[in-house]
């Protein structure tokens, strides 16, 4: 069957028509050029954008699970900020534990006792996600308003649980030892941390987006975010699915939640619920279901926040409020939507 005339095929279309669908991928070295040209010391600008990286790397760390549950589950799921908080007082309890591997001088102990943190922090939150999903949303799938209000209840639930376990102090923590300080390159201090928390959010998004696009379970996902009717009714329990989508969200949230902790130096209850509005930010302009939307929203976010913080503070707290508008006055869908099947 021809395509209907009013459509225009690939050889038929502007060079516009072809490269639009791609601009997303522009829009990062675009932002960091803009900061370039209005930031008027070169070292003060690459220590910022280094930083935005990786802030948005933790952030796309702790939304992209989030979306993911968007696309395929259609929950709006507020408690997600429960599941940071949670990640961070348990993955710092086991890093105040491992005083000897965080004290060594050793960059691989330091790491290592890293790793020991954010994989408790997982499989704790994923464990917390499993039952928030059976006890709290599974009764209100299909309801929105519902499900903004429950979720809402069971985030100000476990943080008051938190506050039960952990005190209601905030918690102070330091880095290990080798991750301390910062590299001086091009004459810009560029903390050592931030070097890291770079790597490891590319290293996991390239991990994820492998997992989604050349595996079965992926394709699984990738269906049912597209069309779930129609994965059911091949024979897929998508109801199992759903569940793991969840879990490994809530997981990816509480490892996002030590990693947050040991950027900021601090936690506390409430952090969670207080990166929520920049989570969400992240989500809608990425796309829902997106994880490569996921990803450029979130780098945006981060880098935006840092160059108007130093250009601008007053501005900082609206900068990507305002980004959002702009981007969804561009592509209402978001950047990268996954587009469902009707």
């Amino acid at each position: 069957m021809s395509a209907p005339d009013h459509l225009p095929t690939m050889a038929q279309a502007s060079p516009w028509q072809r490269l639009e669908p791609h601009v997303p991928l522009l829009l990062i070295p675009v932002l960091a050029l803009l900061g370039f040209l209005l930031i008027p010391s070169t070292s003060s600008w690459l220590t910022l954008t280094v930083s935005g990286l990786a802030m948005g790397m933790m952030i796309f760390i702790m939304a992209s699970g989030m979306t993911l549950v968007f696309g395929l589950m259609d929950v709006i799921n507020f408690g997600h900020g429960a599941f940071i908080s949670v990640g961070a007082f348990v993955g710092v309890t086991v890093l105040l534990g491992l005083s000897g591997l965080t004290g060594a001088p050793s960059l691989w102990l330091n790491l290592l006792a890293v790793i020991l943190a954010i994989t408790a922090a997982a499989l704790a939150t994923g464990l917390l996600g499993l039952a928030f999903e059976k006890v709290i949303v599974q009764p209100v799938y299909g309801y929105h308003l519902k499900q903004i209000l429950v979720t809402m209840g069971g985030l100000i639930i476990v943080e008051q649980l938190i506050l039960v376990i952990w005190g209601p102090d905030e918690i102070f923590l330091t880095r290990p030892e080798a991750l301390k300080g910062a590299v001086t390159f091009a004459g810009a201090a560029i903390e050592k941390y931030r070097l890291v928390a770079v790597g490891f959010g590319l290293l996991l998004f390239l991990v994820m987006r492998w997992m989604l696009r050349s595996t079965r379970i992926g394709l699984i996902v990738r269906a049912g975010v597209e069309n779930g009717e129609m994965v059911e009714a091949l024979g897929y329990r998508l109801r199992l699915v759903f569940i793991g989508v969840f879990v490994a969200g809530s997981a990816l949230a509480g490892l996002g939640g030590v990693m947050w902790g040991l950027y900021q130096e601090v936690i506390t209850a409430h952090m969670g619920a207080n990166l929520m509005v920049m989570i969400f930010i992240v989500v809608i302009i990425g796309g829902l279901g997106s994880v490569e939307g996921c990803f450029i929203g979130a780098l945006l976010v981060g880098l935006m926040q840092n160059y108007v913080a130093f250009l601008e503070p007053k501005l900082a707290l609206i900068s990507n409020i305002g980004l959002m508008v702009a981007i969804l006055m561009w592509r209402p869908q978001g950047m990268m939507p996954v587009v469902k099947a009707k």
